[in-house]
């Protein structure tokens, strides 16, 4: 697969302790910190994956363009990929998420196209995204990256799973916010091929509780709670479902960049808030690991370090 220049940058991220957050007799918390990928965030993983499979099997070439809806990280990414492999990307997005990510992927060179919001996330938008999105790529010469679909999408977050296994060992709980699922069950897929079998946590934003509730609603966490099933998050393996508060996790944001030295995104901040809570529940001499998703340069002038 893909392993020559820029893209070999990709993954053997840092796993850190967050001992000076872990409550008193509480497990230790690990955060898989993915901002240390070229765009800052896990989603370059996915995008290798996809593409460069994509491109093995002869299903895309040079000069074609690559097209998806996405809140930016994703977009980011693909854009990222396609710049290196010698691809066009259109992203379709909204006003709905962070301008700096807009910028990111027209600096990568994507065409970037604007569905506009009244601010939030909301089921609507996203369906609005994903129509023109497929509509995009029925034109000649279009990949659909299929981010929720593409069974690459999962597989390239394996080597996820195995690198936290080479560096921990035990791992007692998995716990991470949902978009597609696939961050998620991905890892779990590595971890398992190493042997490891932690209990499986689902997050979601309280603001949008369609897994706890079944009814999803407008919040403010990008990349997750996208309005309907995650198509990867296989039910079955979870040990269960939790709903944060979306202002609990950009609070938490805040205390890690200045208490821990972690800058990172919203969806970050709801999994460590929940991993906080685990530490607390399952006590001294377990490991909860968790997803550090971005880096929280992507959302700077926007609400939550604005």
């Amino acid at each position: 697969m893909c392993s020559k220049g820029v893209l070999a940058a990709v993954g053997n991220t840092p796993l850190i302790r967050l001992e000076r957050l872990e409550p008193a007799g509480g497990a230790e918390v690990w955060l898989k910190l993915e901002a240390g990928n070229p765009t800052g965030s896990y989603k370059d993983r996915m995008a290798v994956s996809v593409l460069g499979r994509a491109m093995e099997r002869g299903e895309l070439a040079p000069g074609n363009r690559v097209v998806e809806y996405t809140g930016g990280s994703t977009g980011t990414a693909l854009a990222f990929v396609s710049a290196a492999l010698g691809v066009t990307f259109t992203a379709v997005f909204s006003d709905a998420f962070s301008a700096s990510k807009r910028l990111a992927m027209e600096a990568f060179g994507a065409e970037v196209l604007v569905e506009e919001s009244d601010g939030t996330i909301t089921p609507e938008l996203i369906q609005r995204m994903k129509a023109r999105a497929y509509a995009l790529a029925e034109e000649p010469g279009s990949f659909y990256a299929d981010q929720f679909g593409s069974a690459d999408v999962r597989a390239g977050y394996e080597p996820m799973g195995h690198e936290i296994a080479a560096d921990l060992g035990q791992v007692d709980v998995l716990v991470a916010a949902v978009g597609t699922g696939a961050a998620l069950m991905g890892t779990a897929d590595g971890l398992a091929a190493r042997g490891i079998d932690p209990r499986l946590i689902a997050l979601e934003p309280a603001q949008s509780p369609l897994l706890t509730t079944g009814k999803g609603g407008p919040h403010r966490v990008e990349g997750i709670g996208v309005g309907f099933a995650p198509p990867f998050l296989d039910r079955g393996r979870l040990a269960e479902v939790r709903a944060i508060d979306q202002d609990r996790a950009f609070e938490m944001c805040r205390t890690l960049a200045r208490q821990a030295g972690v800058f990172c995104g919203g969806s970050t901040g709801l999994n460590v808030v929940a991993a906080i809570e685990l530490s607390r529940e399952l006590g001294r001499g377990r490991k909860v690991v968790t997803l550090g998703c971005d880096s929280g340069a992507k959302y700077l002038g926007g609400h939550i370090y604005g």
